[in-house]
């Protein structure tokens, strides 16, 4: 043992005394290493992916709305507007994915050029164009521009149902102006949904690639350079970057671009089932031998979902096979297949899966001001939904805010009747004679009634 101990003490020396004499960088054999072949890098492929991102600013004017001070109300009566509306120039910038090189076709984020009356693109090569929207879908935050240029670049396209959670992602963008910013970092989530984003259909990919004001509409690519996702939203308490991003995927983002092509605008498939994710209590209750999908609890009349067969108590586990997580990744999935399409559902029903085609119907994805329908509904805005009427925003202090409504309440019914979209709404809010109507409210797992005159 001693022996072993010399030999190995010996040999110690010899390498010590070898790296002493010898010059400084072969001290760092991995310098050597590193010299001799090349170092892991994105360049090659960023040099590849980065010409088809591009550098967007706008420019217009949008409504502004200013709450009336309470020391002026009284020179407008008490039907007076509670608010004062006047129209304010913008400038913004964002960022946006050439998807088709020889059509000028560049994805973008609605919220980038909502209300623009002039959008400029800028490449990578220094030209500037001024952009044509084709279209847009405020609710997917998708937005469709077209530039006439030459020698474009444009990013290929991944399967995004392809992806798990641990997979390299790159986010490629304009972070505060700073052009052709890259970050990198991994998928730490899929589906995401939930981030109280009004009407808005959520199914984001969660990535934690630093993501900024700028990089709106930008590019979240994989290590071969495919587009996986439209970088969208950060979550962070003073809007900065902590890691939490999402992306809109990429076969969504191509679902909705198609019928922007096709028909002008997004025609929304609908199931006709209202329902909600499946959770551990629900689980227990029902004796349920799943832990997610999404959990019918209602299938409308004369619905796709009804004319297919789905019945009230099934789950649903998947669409066209690839797995589902909850009630709000259907309904996003759905709703931007489009109308018309066929779709296979996974249903499990009795505790066994099986398979039920079903031919989507168009969504009336109607979004409306509620003063349309009541004066004392001023200040929300309703939208018919896969849940029923949702009211998706509400101003503070306003008429509706004062009956008692509050954002992400659901109109089930008015008077004991029931209702499920804006049309039946509007049609019993008309019957009523001037009386007063008795709003059937769903708040969360509470039902209650709010009177309107």
């Amino acid at each position: 043992m001693n022996k072993k101990l010399s030999l190995l003490s010996a040999a110690v020396f010899a390498a010590f005394t070898l790296t002493a004499v010898t010059p400084a960088n072969a001290a760092l054999p991995f310098l050597n290493r590193a010299n001799q072949q090349e170092m892991p890098t994105l360049a090659p492929m960023l040099e590849q992916a980065t010409p088809a991102v591009v550098y967007i600013s706008v420019a217009g004017s949008r409504e502004v709305r200013q709450r009336v001070p309470d020391a002026f109300r009284h020179f407008f009566g008490p039907r007076g507007p509670g608010e004062l509306r006047e129209e304010r120039p913008f400038r913004g910038l964002g960022s946006g994915v050439i998807i088709d090189a020889a059509k000028g076709y560049i994805v973008t984020n609605n919220h980038v050029v909502q209300d623009a009356s002039e959008i400029q693109v800028r490449l990578k090569d220094g030209r500037t164009f001024t952009a044509k929207k084709l279209g847009a879908d405020p609710e997917s935050d998708i937005a469709l521009l077209q530039i006439e240029a030459k020698d474009l670049v444009q990013l290929p396209l991944a399967d995004s149902d392809q992806l798990r959670v641990g997979d390299f992602a790159i986010a490629i963008g304009n972070p505060f102006g700073l052009e052709q910013t890259v970050t990198s970092g991994i998928i730490s989530s899929l589906s995401r949904s939930g981030l109280n984003r009004g009407d808005a259909f959520e199914d984001f990919i969660q990535t934690d690639a630093a993501i900024n004001s700028g990089n709106s509409g930008g590019a979240l690519v994989n290590l071969r350079g495919e587009l996986i996702g439209i970088n969208t939203a950060i979550l962070g308490p003073n809007g900065g970057n902590i890691g939490i991003g999402f992306a809109i995927p990429s076969n969504m983002m191509k679902n909705l671009v198609d019928q922007i092509l096709e028909f002008g605008e997004v025609r929304r498939g609908s199931l006709g089932v209202r329902g909600s994710n499946v959770t551990a209590e629900l689980t227990k209750a029902l004796n349920l031998n799943v832990n997610r999908g999404a959990f019918v609890g209602e299938v409308l009349p004369d619905s796709a979902a009804a004319k297919a067969g789905l019945q009230s108590g099934d789950v649903i586990v998947s669409i066209n096979s690839n797995r589902i997580q909850s009630f709000d990744e259907l309904r996003a999935k759905i709703a931007t297949l489009g109308a018309g399409r066929e779709v296979t559902l996974g249903v499990l029903r009795d505790g066994r899966e099986r398979n039920i085609k079903v031919t989507l119907q168009e969504a009336a994805s109607t979004t409306v001001e509620a003063t349309e329908l009541h004066p004392m509904l001023r200040g929300a805005t309703l939208s018919n939904t896969e849940r029923g009427i949702e009211i998706t925003a509400i101003e503070a202090n306003s008429a509706a805010a004062q009956v008692g409504l509050r954002q992400g309440d659901l109109i089930i019914g008015v008077n004991r009747q029931r209702v499920s979209n804006m049309n039946e709404l509007r049609r019993l809010l008309e019957q009523r004679d001037g009386g007063v109507a008795a709003l059937n409210i769903q708040r969360g797992d509470s039902l209650l009634y709010i009177l309107i005159r």
